[in-house]
């Protein structure tokens, strides 16, 4: 893969582990609104699309992809709420940092230290800053978006577009940034989707949440621990 002039990187299932600390979540939702827990397996394949389209797919609701704010579900909403408020309290009970992430972001920024890196996730944006700066990867990015950042999610590009324009400005003397210049770090079909709208390459981790349907979306590459980052980017 040719040298990358823009790194960015999904956060649940490619920079952190977060995926008790959902399932329990998301179980302490069910339980409160009376509904019974599901294997944290299942609700492992439930997550990518955002807090909201979490816990519809718990409850086995088949409602939009927006969800949330102008939904008529009571139960929904309860969930939703409920959810929301354990998450906030305990997103960093069990959630760390994949094996080799922090040592590849260090390896990358001292051999690059002007190479723009920027998260962008389906997480809504408070508890992914949070995570990121209780777990020591806030300093390595120059942006962190979460899935209520803009007015779509991943797999819309239109996040990916602004840290693309961002990061242009970050160094206004360069040539501004090409789509085929940036490389989205990955663990599912999703973030290869993103990528592929807007031109941009996709390295994938079969170590994440969803090496089944990362690999069937065809990304650019594929690597099976985070500490092979370095190499598997050209950096």
């Amino acid at each position: 893969m040719p040298s990358p002039r823009l790194l960015i990187f999904d956060l649940d299932g490619t920079l952190i582990d977060s995926s008790l600390d959902l399932c329990n979540a998301v179980n302490a939702a069910l339980v409160h609104v009376g509904k019974p827990t599901l294997p944290n397996a299942l609700i492992t394949g439930y997550i990518g699309d955002g807090a909201a389209m979490l816990v519809r797919r718990a409850l086995g609701d088949p409602g939009d992809l927006d969800g949330g704010a102008g939904d008529s579900s009571e139960l929904f909403r309860r969930t939703f709420e409920f959810f929301l408020e354990h998450y906030r309290v305990h997103k960093l009970d069990n959630t760390r940092c994949y094996p080799g992430v922090l040592e590849s972001l260090t390896k990358i920024r001292s051999r690059h230290p002007q190479l723009p890196m920027a998260v962008l996730t389906n997480k809504p944006v408070n508890p992914s800053r949070e995570i990121c700066a209780a777990l020591g990867l806030a300093p390595f990015f120059y942006q962190n978006y979460g899935g209520n950042s803009f007015a779509s999610k991943k797999p819309d590009p239109e996040g990916l577009l602004a840290l693309i324009t961002e990061a242009t400005a970050l160094h206004p003397e360069a040539a501004p940034l090409q789509p085929e210049e940036v490389v989205m770090i990955g663990d599912s079909d999703v973030d290869v989707l993103t990528a592929r709208r807007c031109g941009a390459r996709l390295l994938g981790c079969l170590f994440g949440l969803a090496p089944q349907a990362l690999q069937a979306a065809v990304p650019d590459l594929t690597v099976e621990h985070a500490s092979q980052w370095p190499a598997a980017l050209g950096l």
